[in-house]
């Protein structure tokens, strides 16, 4: 898996404008949190790019990037949660999931 690192606040208007030829996914991982490394684990593990297509990954480190992620609530009108994942499409949130409903199957499923 080739995660896109996220370490700008200016980067989210890119991913933006980039869902609107591809989905973005973004993963908001808190680095000292147990449930947090499980799904970050297990998204890994289950990724297969082929069965995603072009949806781009990117992950944020939640501990040095906190005010990224408090502008990615306020962009996309999507409340705070770690570990979670958005799916970004047309400019707005079509999917997030937190904790252990973080799953590569949902990923995998959704209508793109």
């Amino acid at each position: 898996m080739n995660w896109n690192k996220l370490t700008e606040v200016s980067q989210l208007q890119t991913i933006k404008e980039e869902s609107f030829n591809n989905p973005v996914l973004i993963l908001k991982h808190s680095t000292t949190c147990s449930i947090s490394g499980t799904s970050l684990n297990r998204l890994e593990r289950n990724w297969k790019q082929e069965k995603v297509g072009e949806l781009k990954p990117y992950y944020l480190d939640l501990l040095r990037y906190r005010p990224i992620s408090s502008e990615i609530a306020s962009m996309f009108k999507v409340e705070h949660q770690s570990p979670q994942v958005l799916v970004i499409q047309n400019g707005e949130c079509i999917y997030n999931a937190s904790h252990f409903d973080i799953s590569f199957a949902e990923l995998e499923n959704l209508e793109r």
